[in-house]
């Protein structure tokens, strides 16, 4: 069940789901709540790395590089391009709610994504939402920190999570601040 308008401002007014960095009236909608672009950016440095390998962690590990865009300043994506982005707020799920993450149609319709495979939310979760941006468009995008970027649609589950992400073994992204890169060598499968 996605909670709607009305409960999504009861679970924040009571505190049930935490949005730290300030939420205005018309970032609610009937299904969900729109969240806001960070100033943080990370890029591949794609020409001087060959390949990003997962059972190689050193292909990936450190090959970004970090940019911080000044208020008022906009970050362009080019065509094709792939950026990891932040929101502005941070957000604290309890273990019985699951969070979608969506773009916003009008972002879409310039071409701009927000995620690759990275729309859930786990419950238990508290952080800020790393946003993996790519450009689908041909022509480049400018993009404003303090920009609503996002929406999160809220869904009740059957019961409250038995180990919900805050307590389970190597939560890899809890309370992540900047955009976070791949831990996929924290995996199983790829630890030595």
């Amino acid at each position: 069940m996605i909670l709607s308008d009305r409960d999504i401002k009861k679970a924040i007014d009571t505190g049930r789901v935490k949005i730290d960095g300030g939420v205005m009236p018309f970032h609610i909608h009937a299904s969900s709540m729109d969240l806001r672009l960070g100033n943080t950016f990370k890029l591949y440095e794609h020409s001087k790395f060959a390949i990003l390998d997962p059972k190689n962690p050193e292909t990936f590990q450190g090959r970004m590089r970090m940019i911080t865009i000044p208020e008022g300043e906009s970050f362009i994506v080019q065509p094709g391009e792939f950026v990891l982005g932040v929101t502005m707020e941070t957000l604290t799920v309890p273990d019985d709610l699951v969070v979608r993450v969506e773009g916003r149609s009008s972002l879409g319709r310039l071409g701009i994504i927000v995620h690759s495979t990275a729309g859930f939310v786990d419950p238990g979760f508290s952080g800020t939402i790393t946003l993996e941006i790519s450009n689908l468009n041909r022509m480049p995008v400018a993009l404003y920190p303090g920009m609503r970027v996002c929406q999160l649609a809220f869904e009740q589950m059957s019961s409250p999570a038995e180990t919900p992400y805050n307590l389970k073994l190597g939560s890899k992204y809890q309370h992540q601040i900047l955009p976070e890169e791949s831990r996929l060598m924290n995996d199983a499968e790829f630890r030595g």
